[in-house]
């Protein structure tokens, strides 16, 4: 994992025409997505016959990849971040807790972006897998070019899920996920870009990226 620098980074939402300013504390953050075979050790399952050990994991809701981070977390000895309450639709994190959690939509842009002022951190083709070059499915982790903060695959490839509420007003328990994806056309593959998903949903371009707190 890279330890990411402290910061801040302005948040936008195009629907509504807003912007917000959020302070980004020091953490970690995983160089890559997690992968099938990562995945499969931990939960105990088995890959399929065409399934690509190193491509990012891939149909895993918000509520499995949040399952996901607690299951390491004990594997590894460290605190888990999150408590599901019974009705499993309640989830609180523990941000003191030094264990494997999901970003938040602030540190995932904060962390794509790299310092860079652009919708990108460098030559589109260069950096991700998207509709034009990704015949279409996801590809092993960490061939394009990663950010200058070390990052691979912050854009295209698979889009990640974050920690964050995308407006509970609106959509409820709704779970923003971010970064385009190999089925995605180019627009959506920028640092800026917000999603939305309902947290049980499984998706076939969605995954999701570890980060831990310091």
């Amino acid at each position: 994992m890279m330890k990411i620098p402290a910061g801040k980074i302005e948040l936008r939402d195009d629907r509504v025409k807003t912007k917000w300013t959020v302070q980004v504390n020091s953490f970690l953050l995983a160089q890559i997505p997690v992968t099938k075979a990562f995945y499969g050790s931990i939960m105990q399952k088995t890959l399929g016959a065409n399934d690509l050990p190193h491509a990012p994991v891939v149909d895993v809701s918000w509520n499995e990849a949040i399952s996901f981070c607690n299951l390491l977390s004990q594997y590894s000895g460290l605190k888990e971040c999150y408590s599901i309450h019974a009705d499993g639709e309640s989830v609180v994190c523990d941000w003191g807790a030094d264990g494997y959690r999901l970003p938040t939509e602030a540190e995932w842009q904060y962390a794509c972006k790299a310092g860079t002022g652009g919708y990108r951190y460098g030559e589109l083709d260069e950096i991700a897998w998207y509709r034009k070059n990704a015949e279409g499915m996801a590809h092993e982790v960490g061939k394009k070019l990663p950010n200058a903060w070390g990052l691979y695959d912050m854009l295209g490839n698979v889009w990640e899920w974050c920690w964050d509420l995308y407006d509970k007003k609106v959509y409820g328990s709704y779970r923003v996920f971010r970064g385009g994806s190999w089925a995605e056309e180019a627009r959506g593959c920028g640092a800026t870009c917000r999603r939305r998903s309902h947290p049980t949903f499984r998706i076939d371009d969605l995954g999701f990226r570890l980060a831990r707190s310091l």
